[in-house]
């Protein structure tokens, strides 16, 4: 797979057209990321299932308490059904600083997301479903056919959702753009895979990878700020230990993200902070890191923010993946 995210913070008719524009470049998977003070994304997937033609489309990735997991399957077969079996569905625990402002970051969970996802599987699979776990459904079901396959990627970075990922999953987005920590995740998912059944297939490790690609190293550098603060809030103290970040400046930076004091947020962003988490650079700069990550990774998706140009990001990025 050769993915990238597109946030819609922009309108819609813009996030579509970097869709439509990704596709032109080579991309064979458009994930839409999922916050609730974003636009929505299944809005944006719709349309994208009617003005792409051959890539994969789906969430990047939606969390099993904002919405009841069986909306969350419906609502993704539903962009099966629109782009022609075309969906994938990125399941993940959630971001914990924008949980937090909704009140959910004590739901968040390993086996809430098993679960969301082991219902969807049944649902797609035309099944009438109850089930009494982390959530409830009593005889729930589709009242249509889902076409294609729809591949479960789970977003997480802690041992335990990559080991569960490595086992029940078709693959593991692992928000990651160091070659130390892609090496780390791999560790953890051949874990799981060690008691992966035969019958669910190949797993794919996917580096989904913050990516700031422009042709100035310095401007990419600095588009590379905002996600790199979200990064570093939600890091565990063992990666922010790996690449010797000061735990309580990344404290900092995630009570002021919950504060709603963004620019703030970003200007405690160190560069040690943008070379633990992010590609960010020059074509050949981002090339090279993505080489490196792909030693450890079967897969890469470009994520936020690509540049500060998008339409020229895209293309950039496409052209470091090719180098």
């Amino acid at each position: 797979m050769f993915g990238i995210e597109l946030t819609p913070e922009h309108p819609v008719d813009e996030v579509v057209n970097l869709g439509v524009r990704a596709e032109a470049e080579g991309y064979d998977t458009v994930f839409v990321s999922s916050h609730y003070n974003n636009r929505d994304p299944f809005a944006v997937l719709a349309r994208l299932a009617s003005e792409t033609e051959t890539v994969r489309l789906g969430p990047g990735v939606v969390n099993p308490y904002e919405r009841h997991p069986v909306t969350l399957a419906s609502q993704t077969a539903t962009v099966a059904d629109q782009s022609g079996g075309r969906a994938v569905f990125g399941i993940g625990p959630g971001d914990p600083s924008t949980l937090t402002n909704l009140g959910l970051e004590d739901e968040r969970g390993l086996r809430s997301v098993l679960e969301a996802f082991k219902v969807a599987q049944r649902l797609w699979d035309g099944e009438r479903v109850s089930h009494d776990g982390t959530f409830t459904c009593e005889d729930a079901g589709l009242n249509f056919d889902v076409p294609g396959d729809v591949p479960v990627y789970v977003g997480g970075e802690g041992p335990h959702m990559c080991r569960m990922a490595g086992k029940h999953a078709d693959g593991l987005l692992f928000n990651g753009s160091h070659p130390d920590d892609l090496a780390w995740a791999r560790d953890q998912v051949e874990q799981g895979v060690a008691d992966r059944p035969d019958e669910r297939g190949d797993f794919d490790l996917a580096a989904y990878a913050s990516v700031s690609v422009a042709e100035e190293r310095e401007a990419a550098r600095e588009a590379a700020r905002p996600p790199v603060a979200f990064i570093t809030a939600g890091a565990a103290p063992p990666v922010l230990e790996r690449h010797g970040i000061d735990a309580e400046r990344a404290s900092d930076i995630g009570a002021k993200i919950s504060a709603g004091e963004f620019s703030a947020a970003f200007e405690l962003v160190t560069s040690a902070m943008v070379d633990a988490f992010c590609m960010a650079g020059t074509v050949e700069e981002v090339g090279e890191r993505m080489a490196r990550v792909e030693e450890h990774a079967d897969s890469l998706v470009v994520g936020s923010p690509l540049g500060p140009d998008l339409e020229a990001a895209i293309t950039l990025a496409a052209a470091a993946h090719d180098r």
